[in-house]
């Protein structure tokens, strides 16, 4: 097999790295060569044992790990800069090593596969993981219609006119994208693979405190497109039910304004426990949670999202609040039985969400109903197996 360059803007001693990256790639380096080109924030680079400690697990899978510097201010610049490296990179390596395959996670990376791919012979894959102009402007970064938007969506036009193979988190996405006027005449490959979750690691364990009260999980970001303040409304719903109820909040980053949010609604500050935890510690937390809790803005751009913690949880066996309009969860949720999905945030909207939930956790079944949900919706393995066929796909076509 041909080897592969694989390209992420996402560092991998993030979290989302080792989760939605390594995770890939340490199964698919198991018959191909693969060279990973990642950007990694500094700060997470002076961390000289975390540094280690992946540099190791990488090593161990057979993959070649090209870090570059990842690079933040004056953003427009900082970002040009990263992508000409990645560029340079790209293009030593794809000759260095005869790649003929440029695998691009998301739109940063695209835009250097795109320019190896008019320099070299390659076969381009955008794995464009959700809209992220669109999520720019609905996460309230950019202006709609201002100068980093309209050059994002030309970019966006190019990648998914020129790309060999789309890969997808959702089948929303998809229905969306084939109306786009830009790919009427030439519609490219598409293939869904939702943000998997590793299921050897987050998978049902015993609880490690029985008597414990009633606790709902939060894990990830709380900002930006995360409605944190309805996620304190729904605890607050909770407590009404169960004033003994303990959150479990799990976040890297946040704590100030998750801190400030949880005063504001004057959660009292016994009732909540929050922490940060590196991403191996989180199953763990996991099994400590009767259900986990989230809201996401229900905006054109998350049609194409797909919550890597909502597969990490059903995978623990954990039942799920969360909300409509956002890529196939509501879906997912409901057909499967398996959470529940609200459709607005009011006081009344979440009291019925909170009793729903309630319900489904006290249902005997309901851990290996999750359990089941996860392993057809979110496998690893079918995730890999998914990757394994697009890659074959493209190779039968050089």
């Amino acid at each position: 097999m041909n080897p592969l360059l694989y390209i992420a803007y996402d560092g991998m001693l993030e979290p989302l790295g080792q989760s939605q990256v390594l995770a890939y790639l340490e199964k698919l380096a198991t018959d191909r060569e693969i060279h990973l080109l990642s950007f990694e924030k500094p700060e997470d680079w002076a961390d000289e044992a975390a540094r280690a400690t992946v540099a190791q697990r990488i090593r161990a899978a057979g993959i070649r790990w090209h870090p570059r510097r990842y690079h933040k201010r004056p953003s427009a610049l900082a970002t040009t800069w990263d992508i000409g490296v990645g560029i340079a990179c790209g293009l030593w390596l794809v000759l260095r090593h005869r790649v003929r395959i440029v695998h691009a996670r998301s739109y940063v990376p695209a835009v250097m596969a795109l320019v190896l791919q008019k320099l070299v012979r390659i076969r381009f894959l955008f794995d464009m993981r959700g809209f992220w102009a669109d999520e720019r402007v609905d996460g309230g970064l950019w202006p709609r219609g201002g100068r980093m938007y309209r050059v994002a969506k030309w970019f966006e036009r190019r990648f998914l006119r020129n790309a060999d193979h789309v890969v997808s988190l959702t089948h929303a996405a998809v229905r969306e994208m084939r109306g786009f006027d830009c790919l009427q005449g030439r519609q490219p490959a598409f293939t869904v693979i939702p943000t998997c979750a590793d299921l050897e690691r987050f998978h049902p364990q015993p609880r490690p405190d029985a008597a414990a009260p009633f606790t709902l999980g939060y894990v990830g970001s709380a900002g930006t497109w995360y409605l944190f303040d309805a996620a304190v409304a729904a605890f607050n719903a909770l407590r009404e039910v169960h004033p003994e109820a303990r959150w479990l909040i799990v976040n890297r980053g946040g704590h100030a304004y998750i801190r400030e949010r949880l005063s504001a609604a004057a959660v009292p500050e016994d009732a909540v426990e929050l922490l940060e935890a590196s991403h191996a510690q989180v199953p763990a937390l996991m099994a400590r949670m009767d259900a986990g809790v989230f809201f996401i803005k229900p905006v054109f751009s998350k049609q194409a999202s797909a919550p890597t913690k909502l597969g990490e949880f059903l995978g623990c066996g954990i039942p799920c609040l969360a909300n409509g309009g956002v890529g196939d969860m509501a879906q997912i949720l409901r057909e499967g039985g398996v959470g529940v999905a609200v459709d607005a945030f009011d006081g009344d909207s979440l009291r019925a969400g909170v009793q729903a939930l309630l319900a489904l956790t006290a249902s005997a079944d309901i851990q290996s109903r999750c359990r089941a949900v996860a392993e057809r919706e979110f496998s690893l393995a079918e995730g890999v197996a998914r990757y394994r066929a697009v890659y074959r796909s493209l190779e039968a076509a050089t």
